[in-house]
């Protein structure tokens, strides 16, 4: 008995802990943030291309750099040769060693070129890899409104239930008193049942929008977020937006870059008709067996090589065409691209300025059809007002509220798109980060 009753107190112990909640891991936008950039296999792909042009620098460095050889070797003859005069001409062994230092460079030094380019090409990388972040943090902003945005809307559908129920509950008490047929009591319940599939189509779009957020920051389902305070910002002009943009963008940047270094890859190319210059510097060590008496064991030397190719099939021809074509096409892309911001700016300027402008008609639309359909429902119960004055009450009443609700929060999507249209995105990120740090 007495086993028994430890067993049960066992189960019983694990049985209440197993019931206990667990609370949910809560998360800021600035945690999502910090967590994005820590995880993101995006982002670590771009940054691995910022080590591969720093990798690149280290390999023109060098090859401005002396190089610095060790040699030996060591040979046997079938047998020594003398010749009529006694002298030996081939001994029985022979070995040499020693070192050697070499460093071949053109005339028109376009080794210092190819490192100017590594340079900028580390440059290039590092704003390539800072649009990266800002394109993925933008979508992690844009996921975390939009699971907030999906909570609101549950909130919506689950007030509208609730006020659909009371006018169903309402209806039923007059049908039973005889003030109203059952047809209205059936318009009720069918609203009811609308309303009941409202509500699982938006616990359904909240779950998706978790799912999605939680994919691509790499969190565990189940979490909860700390909403931020709702921002408002006072808009530049369109032409000083412009002008942030085309002056921070980091895919400007890095396209800018590309054209110096296109710009540069031409002088690289053009290099290759200027003569090579080999300068080397040999000490040398020399044994033989037998050893004749001319032998010089020792030996310390340097060398100059100057070499100078006329002709190589147009190969130097090709290579300067071909850098110039890609000049050329490094400062369309460039132009290409600015266009393209200019588009991007003025969308998301537009976007913004709407989504601002509307947010105060919104909020007094829903302010009068909440007072309507409390007055709506007064008189329903009163018999002053219809079902479908209470229906259409109610249905104006959903409507302003999932328009206000979509207008805030796109209201601070808004803001981050135009953030990051304008390249300044992911420098207010890393500045609050620092702030807070």
């Amino acid at each position: 008995m007495k086993l028994l009753r430890i067993c049960v107190g066992f189960v019983l112990f694990v049985s209440f802990w197993a019931v206990l909640p667990v609370s949910a891991e809560e998360f800021s936008l600035a945690d999502l943030y910090a967590i994005a950039l820590e995880r993101s296999e995006r982002i670590e792909i771009s940054r691995e291309n910022v080590t591969f042009a720093e990798l690149e620098k280290d390999r023109a460095v060098a090859s401005l750099i002396p190089k610095l050889t060790a040699f030996g070797n060591y040979q046997r003859y079938s047998r020594d040769k003398y010749n009529d005069n006694g002298a030996l001409i081939q001994p029985d062994t022979a070995q040499q060693r020693g070192v050697r230092v070499d460093q071949t460079f053109s005339l028109s030094l376009r080794e210092f070129t190819a490192l100017s380019e590594a340079r900028k090409d580390i440059r290039r990388a590092a704003y390539d890899l800072d649009f990266v972040k800002e394109s993925y943090l933008l979508q992690v902003g844009q996921a975390y409104y939009n699971v907030l945005m999906a909570r609101k809307g549950l909130d919506i559908a689950q007030s509208n239930l609730d006020r659909v129920a009371k006018y169903r509950d309402a209806a039923s008490a007059r049908l039973k008193v005889g003030e109203i047929t059952k047809t209205v009591l059936l318009r009720a319940e069918s609203e009811v049942s609308g309303a009941k599939s409202d509500l699982v189509m938006a616990q359904n779009t909240l779950a998706l929008a978790e799912s999605a957020l939680s994919r691509l920051v790499g969190i565990a389902p189940g979490f909860i977020l700390r909403e931020e305070p709702f921002r408002d910002i006072e808009v530049a002009s369109l032409s000083e937006l412009k002008d942030t943009a085309f002056a921070q963008r980091p895919d400007l940047k890095s396209l800018e870059y590309q054209v110096k270094i296109a710009k540069q890859e031409v002088s690289y190319a053009r290099g290759a008709y200027w003569p090579n210059l080999s300068i080397a510097g040999v000490y040398q060590k020399t044994d033989q067996d037998p050893e004749p008496l001319t032998l010089n064991k020792e030996s310390s030397y340097g060398a100059l090589l100057f070499n100078f190719p006329f002709f190589e099939g147009g190969l130097r021809r090709a290579e300067v065409r071909e850098a110039k074509v890609r000049e050329r096409q490094a400062i369309l892309s460039y132009e290409d691209r600015k266009k393209t911001v200019d588009l991007e700016v003025r969308s998301a300027y537009l976007d913004l300025m709407t989504a601002k402008g509307t947010i105060k008609f919104l909020q007094d639309q829903v302010a009068f059809a909440q007072d309507n359909q409390r007055a709506v429902t007064r008189q329903f119960a009163n018999g002053l007002a219809s079902s479908i004055d209470v229906i259409d009450a109610n249905n104006l009443l959903v409507s302003s509220e999932r328009q206000l609700a979509e207008a805030l929060y796109s209201y601070q999507t808004s803001i981050l798109v135009m953030e990051q249209a304008t390249g300044t995105f992911l420098q207010k990120i890393n500045a609050t980060a620092s702030t807070k740090d």
